[in-house]
């Protein structure tokens, strides 16, 4: 099974480490390059660390998809028992679905999504279960932030080993003379032997660990969508059609209109009794007012003309503040203005910049071809001084 390939890993793990150890002598009984030996084993415990994080983060996507597959057999099982009737009435208060805890909480909120939208009739909408179990869900449970990178991490460390074994050749690597160099020749190979050792057991991790890390997930991905199909088959909850939705809502608004209407007449009564009673109050308050303050009518005009006068003024006053907050938007459009001036600055000089940089990489590129063609040349000349 496809869940199972990782295992390979460690057996292929166990192999490489075997291998590294005879190449230096460790079984054979030849002189040992301790620092050879050093470098291998600590690169190799770097990816035994790798491999131990993943194998953590597949087992638990393995038990997800076993639980995946449990749940569909039951459901098919189930459904097949109750005659072909749809199981969300059995489902719908089932907290046990899933053993995998991640997966009971998705399908806990989507009970929670379809309870909250039920009706006296059914789901007033419909809900895929696919919005809370997919394959987001899957790729949290796999650590694929972190398994997505394991394969470029490998091949970087077998990068990192083939450069520290030619730094430590070259380092070792001295002489003058055609005498001096053949001794320093074996320091040389030595640390030519850590560069490719490391190059090819990081380079072969990483394409057996990609393998078996897509297959992985193909396979849980296509577990995911097996249950998803059977569960929309058995027990997806059935919505209201249409044309239910339509009559179920015209019957509420007659509700709510014929509510209203008794509420406007009953208001509409009580507002009658009240507009009479209080033009009653009014006619007698003014007959009496009339009686005892008639000389005093024409001062409380008088007054009331000031009011209006002090009205005016302050309207005038409010014409002055819309003006000046009116400057003060002008003044903020030419602060934007040149907020915008400054930014295509800015973004020419970003534009600069990534020139400049790939001015460097070119740089790089055209220093490192330039390496390539040395270490050629002195492959060429040492095997002119064998020959």
């Amino acid at each position: 099974m496809k869940s199972k390939l990782y295992y390979a890993l460690y057996f292929l793990y166990v192999i490489v480490v075997a291998f590294v150890l005879y190449l230096n002598g460790v079984f054979t009984g030849e002189e040992i390059s301790v620092v050879n030996l050093s470098i291998n084993v600590g690169f190799l415990i770097i990816i035994g660390i790798i491999f131990a994080i993943s194998s953590v983060s597949f087992g638990r996507l393995n038990r997800a998809i076993y639980d995946l597959e449990d749940a569909a057999i039951r459901l098919q099982k189930d459904y097949k028992e109750a005659g072909g009737k749809n199981l969300w009435g059995t489902y719908k208060d089932n907290d046990k679905l899933f053993e995998e805890k991640a997966l009971q909480e998705a399908f806990n909120k989507y009970r929670l999504r379809i309870k909250s939208a039920k009706t006296r009739r059914g789901a007033s909408a419909s809900c895929d279960l696919e919005e809370y179990i997919n394959e987001d869900l899957l790729d949290k449970a796999g650590m694929n932030f972190f398994n997505s990178g394991v394969s470029g991490t490998l091949t970087g460390l077998g990068i990192l080993g083939t450069f520290l074994g030619l730094s430590m050749g070259l380092g070792a690597f001295s002489g003058d003379d055609i005498f001096s160099i053949s001794d320093n020749v074996g320091s040389l190979l030595s640390g030519m032997k850590v560069a490719f050792h490391t190059s090819v057991y990081g380079i072969f991790f990483s394409l057996v660990f990609n393998v078996a890390y897509r297959s992985i997930m193909s396979d849980a991905y296509e577990t995911l969508h097996t249950f998803l199909d059977v569960f929309r088959q058995t027990a997806q909850p059935v919505a209201l059609k249409e044309d239910e939705n339509t009559a179920t809502m015209l019957v509420y608004q007659a509700g709510m209109a014929n509510s209203l209407k008794q509420m406007l007449e009953l208001l509409k009564g009580n507002a009658m009794e009240q507009t009479a009673g209080v033009e009653r109050i009014v006619e007698k308050f003014t007959t009496q007012m009339q009686a005892a303050l008639d000389t005093d009518f024409q001062k409380l005009g008088n007054v009331l003309k000031s009011a209006g006068e002090s009205q005016a003024a302050s309207a005038r006053g409010a014409a002055e503040m819309v003006e000046a907050v009116t400057a003060l938007v002008e003044v903020n459009r030419g602060a934007q203005e040149a907020l915008v001036s400054v930014m295509e600055r800015l973004e020419a000089f970003e534009k600069e910049l990534a020139e400049q940089k790939k001015m460097l990489a070119d740089t790089c590129s055209d220093m490192s071809d330039e390496i390539s063609s040395q270490i050629y040349t002195f492959e060429q000349m040492r095997n002119l001084y064998e020959n």
